[in-house]
């Protein structure tokens, strides 16, 4: 994970460096954690490649947590990519069925063309597992934000009935 100070000393980063390095954009509020989480969940789905950098850079417009967007990146690994991608296809193609219903199929029976897997990769596959990497990244972006916004006030909340509870037991504990 990146630090603040080693991303000032990349030289690819210097112009940008004033605008990457804000301090708003590396501080844990209720608003940009929630960002950046939806942020890193998108760009964990849909950039199979340097997906920390895509995430830190559009963490600038939208004033999301760098760290939190990062960190949500590694959702996509070498363990569950290739699962993710094939339920991608899966659900790529139900959605993409829309001659599924119109008598005789007239879509695919005017759309074969024999040239093998090129052909089944550019024209099945390749839109299926886009439209199904889509779909995940909205649901996953949303799914995000919304746990991670509750997990925040979940934990603010029980921070503070954690210290109104001491200041109670404090209250009542006799003194000497």
């Amino acid at each position: 994970m990146p630090t603040r100070e080693s991303m000032g000393d990349n030289r690819w980063l210097r112009p940008v460096a004033h605008r990457v390095l804000a301090p708003e954009l590396w501080r844990f509020t209720r608003r940009s954690v929630p960002r950046g989480v939806a942020l890193g969940m998108v760009t964990g789905i849909l950039i199979p490649m340097g997906q920390i950098p895509a995430s830190a850079v559009l963490a600038l417009p939208l004033r999301a947590n760098i760290p939190a967007a990062a960190l949500t990146t590694f959702f996509t690994n070498p363990l569950t990519t290739p699962p993710l991608w094939l339920a991608a296809y899966w659900v790529g193609s139900r959605l993409l069925r829309l001659d599924a219903h119109v008598p005789g199929h007239p879509l695919t029976t005017h759309a074969q063309v024999d040239v093998g897997w090129l052909d089944w990769l550019l024209v099945d596959a390749g839109p299926a597992t886009l439209v199904g990497l889509l779909v995940f990244s909205l649901i996953g972006a949303v799914l995000g934000y919304f746990v991670s916004a509750f997990g925040w006030r979940w934990w603010i909340g029980h921070k503070w009935r954690r210290r109104h509870k001491r200041k109670v037991e404090q209250s009542h504990t006799p003194l000497n």
